[in-house]
Protein backbone atom coordinates (compact mmCIF):
# COMPACT_ATOMS: atom_id res chain seq x y z
CA UNK A 1 0.00 0.00 0.00
CA UNK A 2 1.68 3.20 -0.64
CA UNK A 3 1.90 6.73 1.38
CA UNK A 4 -0.64 8.11 -0.65
CA UNK A 5 -3.29 5.38 0.31
CA UNK A 6 -2.16 4.93 4.08
CA UNK A 7 -3.18 8.90 3.94
CA UNK A 8 -6.15 8.29 2.75
CA UNK A 9 -7.52 5.47 4.66
CA UNK A 10 -5.82 7.64 7.90
CA UNK A 11 -8.31 10.90 6.70
CA UNK A 12 -11.60 8.59 6.13
CA UNK A 13 -11.03 7.54 9.58
CA UNK A 14 -10.72 10.79 11.25
CA UNK A 15 -14.20 11.95 9.42
CA UNK A 16 -15.95 8.67 10.51
CA UNK A 17 -18.22 9.50 13.68
CA UNK A 18 -18.19 7.39 16.10
CA UNK A 19 -21.25 5.29 15.89
CA UNK A 20 -19.89 4.19 12.32
CA UNK A 21 -16.47 2.82 14.16
CA UNK A 22 -18.63 1.25 16.74
CA UNK A 23 -20.55 -0.27 14.00
CA UNK A 24 -17.60 -1.25 12.33
CA UNK A 25 -16.04 -2.70 15.67
CA UNK A 26 -19.05 -4.67 16.31
CA UNK A 27 -18.90 -6.57 12.56
CA UNK A 28 -15.57 -7.50 13.15
CA UNK A 29 -15.64 -9.07 16.54
CA UNK A 30 -18.73 -10.94 15.73
CA UNK A 31 -17.03 -12.45 12.71
CA UNK A 32 -14.06 -12.91 14.62
CA UNK A 33 -16.12 -14.82 17.13
CA UNK A 34 -17.42 -17.10 14.37
CA UNK A 35 -13.65 -17.97 13.05
CA UNK A 36 -12.95 -18.65 16.71
CA UNK A 37 -14.95 -21.80 16.29
CA UNK A 38 -13.32 -25.21 16.47
CA UNK A 39 -14.24 -26.45 13.48
CA UNK A 40 -12.82 -26.43 9.67
CA UNK A 41 -15.50 -24.53 8.39
CA UNK A 42 -17.13 -21.88 10.22
CA UNK A 43 -20.92 -22.33 10.96
CA UNK A 44 -23.28 -19.75 11.14
CA UNK A 45 -25.90 -20.23 13.65
CA UNK A 46 -29.54 -18.71 13.14
CA UNK A 47 -28.46 -15.89 15.84
CA UNK A 48 -25.79 -14.79 13.45
CA UNK A 49 -28.23 -14.65 10.63
CA UNK A 50 -30.26 -12.15 12.93
CA UNK A 51 -27.24 -10.27 13.46
CA UNK A 52 -26.35 -9.27 9.65
CA UNK A 53 -30.10 -9.05 9.09
CA UNK A 54 -30.22 -6.24 11.67
CA UNK A 55 -26.87 -4.55 11.13
CA UNK A 56 -28.02 -4.30 7.41
CA UNK A 57 -30.43 -2.38 8.20
CA UNK A 58 -29.22 0.34 10.53
CA UNK A 59 -25.81 0.39 8.99
CA UNK A 60 -25.15 2.01 5.41
CA UNK A 61 -21.60 0.51 4.47
CA UNK A 62 -21.91 -3.00 6.28
CA UNK A 63 -20.50 -4.60 3.04
CA UNK A 64 -17.26 -2.90 3.44
CA UNK A 65 -16.26 -5.26 6.76
CA UNK A 66 -18.36 -8.18 5.95
CA UNK A 67 -16.20 -11.52 5.17
CA UNK A 68 -17.57 -14.71 5.55
CA UNK A 69 -20.50 -14.34 3.96
CA UNK A 70 -21.47 -12.59 0.57
CA UNK A 71 -23.69 -9.48 0.91
CA UNK A 72 -26.09 -11.31 -1.05
CA UNK A 73 -26.31 -14.01 1.18
CA UNK A 74 -26.85 -10.94 3.86
CA UNK A 75 -29.73 -9.73 1.85
CA UNK A 76 -31.15 -13.08 1.51
CA UNK A 77 -31.31 -13.43 5.18
CA UNK A 78 -33.10 -9.89 5.57
CA UNK A 79 -36.10 -11.06 3.23
CA UNK A 80 -36.61 -14.19 4.93
CA UNK A 81 -36.30 -12.70 8.52
CA UNK A 82 -39.17 -10.08 6.86
CA UNK A 83 -41.13 -12.89 5.48
CA UNK A 84 -41.25 -14.67 8.74
CA UNK A 85 -41.64 -11.17 10.78
CA UNK A 86 -45.55 -10.43 8.44
CA UNK A 87 -46.62 -13.93 8.72
CA UNK A 88 -45.99 -13.70 12.37
CA UNK A 89 -47.30 -10.14 12.16
CA UNK A 90 -50.49 -11.08 10.06
CA UNK A 91 -51.62 -14.69 11.95
CA UNK A 92 -54.88 -15.22 12.97
CA UNK A 93 -55.26 -14.72 16.94
CA UNK A 94 -58.51 -17.23 16.69
CA UNK A 95 -58.87 -19.02 13.51
CA UNK A 96 -61.93 -20.03 11.88
CA UNK A 97 -65.35 -18.75 13.51
CA UNK A 98 -65.77 -17.98 17.20
CA UNK A 99 -66.58 -21.04 19.31
CA UNK A 100 -70.36 -21.02 20.64
CA UNK A 101 -70.38 -21.16 24.48
CA UNK A 102 -69.68 -24.34 26.80
CA UNK A 103 -72.85 -24.93 28.01
CA UNK A 104 -74.82 -24.44 24.52
CA UNK A 105 -72.05 -27.65 23.69
CA UNK A 106 -72.96 -29.17 25.77
CA UNK A 107 -76.95 -29.07 25.58
CA UNK A 108 -76.54 -29.95 21.82
CA UNK A 109 -74.56 -33.10 22.94
CA UNK A 110 -77.38 -33.87 26.13
CA UNK A 111 -79.58 -33.56 23.20
CA UNK A 112 -78.36 -35.83 20.82
CA UNK A 113 -77.78 -38.48 23.55
CA UNK A 114 -80.71 -38.37 24.96
CA UNK A 115 -83.22 -38.58 21.77
CA UNK A 116 -81.12 -40.68 19.33
CA UNK A 117 -84.24 -40.74 16.88
CA UNK A 118 -83.40 -36.60 17.15
CA UNK A 119 -81.59 -35.58 13.65
CA UNK A 120 -80.02 -31.54 13.27
CA UNK A 121 -83.33 -30.13 12.42
CA UNK A 122 -85.36 -31.20 15.60
CA UNK A 123 -82.34 -30.12 17.68
CA UNK A 124 -82.51 -26.68 16.44
CA UNK A 125 -85.72 -26.68 16.26
CA UNK A 126 -86.00 -27.53 20.14
CA UNK A 127 -83.17 -24.99 20.96
CA UNK A 128 -84.73 -22.41 19.79
CA UNK A 129 -88.18 -22.92 21.84
CA UNK A 130 -85.82 -22.68 24.51
CA UNK A 131 -84.56 -19.32 23.61
CA UNK A 132 -81.35 -20.61 21.71
CA UNK A 133 -80.46 -19.13 18.03
CA UNK A 134 -78.26 -21.60 16.75
CA UNK A 135 -77.01 -22.79 12.98
CA UNK A 136 -77.85 -26.33 11.88
CA UNK A 137 -73.92 -26.35 10.77
CA UNK A 138 -73.15 -25.84 14.44
CA UNK A 139 -75.63 -28.33 15.48
CA UNK A 140 -74.05 -30.71 13.30
CA UNK A 141 -70.74 -30.17 14.25
CA UNK A 142 -71.11 -30.82 18.31
CA UNK A 143 -73.75 -33.43 18.06
CA UNK A 144 -73.02 -37.50 19.08
CA UNK A 145 -73.26 -39.43 15.88
CA UNK A 146 -74.10 -43.46 17.24
CA UNK A 147 -72.29 -45.94 15.49
CA UNK A 148 -75.24 -48.00 15.18
CA UNK A 149 -78.68 -47.00 13.23
CA UNK A 150 -80.76 -44.76 16.18
CA UNK A 151 -82.17 -46.72 19.19
CA UNK A 152 -84.18 -46.26 22.31
CA UNK A 153 -82.69 -46.67 25.30
CA UNK A 154 -83.98 -49.36 27.68
CA UNK A 155 -84.62 -46.93 30.25
CA UNK A 156 -87.25 -45.14 27.62
CA UNK A 157 -88.18 -48.64 26.54
CA UNK A 158 -89.32 -49.45 30.10
CA UNK A 159 -91.05 -46.10 31.30
CA UNK A 160 -93.29 -46.78 28.12
CA UNK A 161 -94.47 -49.92 29.09
CA UNK A 162 -94.16 -48.99 33.07
CA UNK A 163 -97.68 -48.56 33.05
CA UNK A 164 -98.95 -51.34 31.93
CA UNK A 165 -96.36 -53.83 34.32
CA UNK A 166 -97.39 -54.94 38.13
CA UNK A 167 -94.87 -56.76 39.82
CA UNK A 168 -96.38 -59.17 42.73
CA UNK A 169 -94.75 -61.22 45.58
CA UNK A 170 -94.73 -62.64 49.01
CA UNK A 171 -92.95 -62.34 52.04
CA UNK A 172 -92.95 -63.93 55.66
CA UNK A 173 -92.93 -61.69 59.26
CA UNK A 174 -92.99 -63.74 62.51
CA UNK A 175 -94.71 -62.90 65.07
CA UNK A 176 -94.27 -62.27 68.78
CA UNK A 177 -95.29 -66.17 69.21
CA UNK A 178 -93.13 -67.31 66.20
CA UNK A 179 -95.98 -67.92 63.93
CA UNK A 180 -95.16 -67.02 60.80
CA UNK A 181 -97.43 -64.65 58.61
CA UNK A 182 -97.08 -64.24 54.57
CA UNK A 183 -97.78 -61.15 53.00
CA UNK A 184 -98.92 -60.61 49.40
CA UNK A 185 -98.25 -57.21 47.74
CA UNK A 186 -99.45 -55.97 44.55
CA UNK A 187 -97.24 -53.62 43.14
CA UNK A 188 -97.46 -50.88 40.26
CA UNK A 189 -94.06 -50.30 38.12
CA UNK A 190 -95.23 -46.80 37.22
CA UNK A 191 -95.10 -44.44 40.40
CA UNK A 192 -94.10 -47.87 42.62
CA UNK A 193 -97.58 -47.53 43.91
CA UNK A 194 -98.84 -50.29 46.02
CA UNK A 195 -102.24 -51.24 44.92
CA UNK A 196 -102.91 -53.65 47.07
CA UNK A 197 -101.65 -55.61 50.32
CA UNK A 198 -102.90 -58.38 52.33
CA UNK A 199 -102.46 -60.74 55.47
CA UNK A 200 -102.65 -64.30 55.95
CA UNK A 201 -101.25 -67.42 58.15
CA UNK A 202 -102.29 -69.66 55.51
CA UNK A 203 -101.88 -68.37 52.00
CA UNK A 204 -103.42 -71.14 48.94
CA UNK A 205 -103.93 -70.44 45.03
CA UNK A 206 -107.57 -69.28 45.45
CA UNK A 207 -106.57 -66.93 48.28
CA UNK A 208 -104.10 -65.19 46.09
CA UNK A 209 -106.27 -65.32 42.80
CA UNK A 210 -109.40 -63.52 44.86
CA UNK A 211 -106.28 -60.64 45.98
CA UNK A 212 -105.80 -59.92 42.43
CA UNK A 213 -109.27 -59.13 41.48
CA UNK A 214 -109.44 -56.92 44.76
CA UNK A 215 -106.37 -55.14 43.88
CA UNK A 216 -106.97 -54.57 40.02
CA UNK A 217 -110.35 -53.21 39.39
CA UNK A 218 -112.36 -54.10 35.95
CA UNK A 219 -110.73 -50.80 34.23
CA UNK A 220 -107.58 -50.74 35.24
CA UNK A 221 -105.84 -54.14 34.84
CA UNK A 222 -102.32 -54.11 33.70
CA UNK A 223 -100.84 -55.73 30.64
CA UNK A 224 -98.21 -57.93 32.29
CA UNK A 225 -97.91 -59.69 35.88
CA UNK A 226 -94.34 -60.17 36.79
CA UNK A 227 -94.45 -62.82 39.06
CA UNK A 228 -91.20 -65.66 40.41
CA UNK A 229 -91.99 -69.30 40.42
CA UNK A 230 -93.48 -70.03 43.93
CA UNK A 231 -96.04 -72.96 44.04
CA UNK A 232 -98.25 -70.96 45.53
CA UNK A 233 -99.56 -69.54 42.41
CA UNK A 234 -101.11 -72.57 41.52
CA UNK A 235 -103.68 -73.65 38.55
CA UNK A 236 -106.83 -71.15 40.24
CA UNK A 237 -104.58 -68.01 40.17
CA UNK A 238 -102.95 -68.98 36.74
CA UNK A 239 -106.53 -69.33 35.60
CA UNK A 240 -108.23 -66.28 37.21
CA UNK A 241 -104.85 -64.01 36.02
CA UNK A 242 -106.04 -65.31 32.28
CA UNK A 243 -109.77 -64.59 32.23
CA UNK A 244 -109.21 -61.00 32.93
CA UNK A 245 -106.76 -60.73 30.69
CA UNK A 246 -103.48 -60.57 32.01
CA UNK A 247 -100.42 -62.23 30.58
CA UNK A 248 -98.10 -63.58 33.38
CA UNK A 249 -94.44 -63.02 33.13
CA UNK A 250 -92.22 -65.69 34.88
CA UNK A 251 -88.82 -64.91 36.29
CA UNK A 252 -86.05 -67.22 35.96
CA UNK A 253 -85.78 -69.83 38.50
CA UNK A 254 -83.38 -67.97 41.56
CA UNK A 255 -83.83 -64.34 39.73
CA UNK A 256 -85.05 -62.49 42.09
CA UNK A 257 -82.98 -59.63 40.23
CA UNK A 258 -85.33 -60.43 37.34
CA UNK A 259 -88.06 -58.54 39.36
CA UNK A 260 -86.29 -56.18 40.88
CA UNK A 261 -89.09 -53.07 41.88
CA UNK A 262 -90.93 -55.44 44.05
CA UNK A 263 -87.65 -56.91 45.83
CA UNK A 264 -86.54 -53.82 46.60
CA UNK A 265 -89.69 -52.85 48.33
CA UNK A 266 -89.78 -55.78 50.06
CA UNK A 267 -86.12 -54.49 51.60
CA UNK A 268 -87.58 -51.11 52.03
CA UNK A 269 -90.15 -52.33 54.16
CA UNK A 270 -88.08 -54.63 56.23
CA UNK A 271 -85.11 -52.01 56.98
CA UNK A 272 -87.04 -49.38 57.59
CA UNK A 273 -90.17 -50.64 59.13
CA UNK A 274 -90.63 -54.66 60.09
CA UNK A 275 -86.56 -54.77 61.48
CA UNK A 276 -87.79 -52.50 64.51
CA UNK A 277 -91.15 -53.83 65.34
CA UNK A 278 -92.26 -56.79 67.11
CA UNK A 279 -95.71 -58.29 65.14
CA UNK A 280 -98.35 -59.55 67.69
CA UNK A 281 -100.49 -60.99 65.22
CA UNK A 282 -102.35 -60.38 61.47
CA UNK A 283 -103.93 -57.49 62.59
CA UNK A 284 -101.01 -55.51 64.01
CA UNK A 285 -99.08 -56.54 60.91
CA UNK A 286 -101.87 -54.99 58.88
CA UNK A 287 -101.87 -51.84 61.09
CA UNK A 288 -98.13 -51.65 60.48
CA UNK A 289 -97.96 -51.92 56.67
CA UNK A 290 -100.90 -49.86 56.66
CA UNK A 291 -99.11 -46.69 58.61
CA UNK A 292 -96.02 -47.88 56.46
CA UNK A 293 -97.24 -47.63 52.92
CA UNK A 294 -99.47 -43.86 54.07
CA UNK A 295 -96.18 -42.79 54.22
CA UNK A 296 -94.15 -44.93 51.60
CA UNK A 297 -97.05 -42.83 49.02
CA UNK A 298 -97.43 -39.99 50.47
CA UNK A 299 -94.36 -38.66 51.94
CA UNK A 300 -90.94 -41.08 51.41
CA UNK A 301 -88.89 -39.37 48.52
CA UNK A 302 -87.97 -42.05 45.99
CA UNK A 303 -84.08 -41.61 43.65
CA UNK A 304 -85.96 -43.36 40.66
CA UNK A 305 -89.07 -40.82 41.14
CA UNK A 306 -86.90 -37.78 40.81
CA UNK A 307 -86.59 -37.47 44.65
CA UNK A 308 -90.37 -37.28 45.03
CA UNK A 309 -92.71 -39.47 46.43
CA UNK A 310 -95.30 -41.41 44.30
CA UNK A 311 -98.08 -38.92 45.19
CA UNK A 312 -95.62 -36.09 44.28
CA UNK A 313 -95.58 -33.83 47.27
CA UNK A 314 -95.21 -29.86 46.56
CA UNK A 315 -92.29 -28.17 46.55
CA UNK A 316 -92.03 -25.80 49.43
CA UNK A 317 -89.56 -22.38 49.62
CA UNK A 318 -87.51 -21.48 52.82
CA UNK A 319 -89.55 -18.17 52.81
CA UNK A 320 -92.63 -20.37 54.25
CA UNK A 321 -91.81 -20.12 57.43
CA UNK A 322 -89.96 -22.48 60.01
CA UNK A 323 -89.71 -26.53 59.54
CA UNK A 324 -91.73 -28.57 61.68
CA UNK A 325 -91.68 -32.28 61.72
CA UNK A 326 -94.66 -34.44 61.86
CA UNK A 327 -94.18 -38.33 63.08
CA UNK A 328 -95.02 -41.31 61.04
CA UNK A 329 -95.10 -44.38 61.04
CA UNK A 330 -95.22 -44.65 64.82
CA UNK A 331 -92.17 -42.31 65.38
CA UNK A 332 -89.68 -43.92 62.79
CA UNK A 333 -90.10 -41.25 60.30
CA UNK A 334 -90.77 -38.08 59.94
CA UNK A 335 -91.88 -35.81 56.92
CA UNK A 336 -91.01 -31.78 57.39
CA UNK A 337 -93.09 -28.81 56.31
CA UNK A 338 -92.36 -25.14 56.31
CA UNK A 339 -94.94 -23.64 59.27
CA UNK A 340 -97.13 -20.64 57.85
Amino acid sequence: MGWIQMIFVFLRSLLRNQAELAAENLALRQQLAILEQRFKRPRLRKRDRIFWAWLSRFWSNWRSVLVIVQPETVIRWHQLGFKLYWRWKSRSRKPGRPKIEEKIRKLIQRMSRENPLWGTPRIQSELQLIGYVVSASTIDKYRIRPRKPPSQTWRAFLDNHAKDIVGVDFFTVPTATFRILFCFIVLRHHRRTVVHFNVTAHPTARWTAQQIVEALPYNEVPRFLLRDRDGIYGEDFRRRVKHINIEEVVTAPRSPWQNPYVERLIGSIRRECLNHVIVLNEVHLRRILASYFAYYHESRAHLSLARNAPVPRRVEHQSEGKVIAIPQVGGLHHRYHGAA
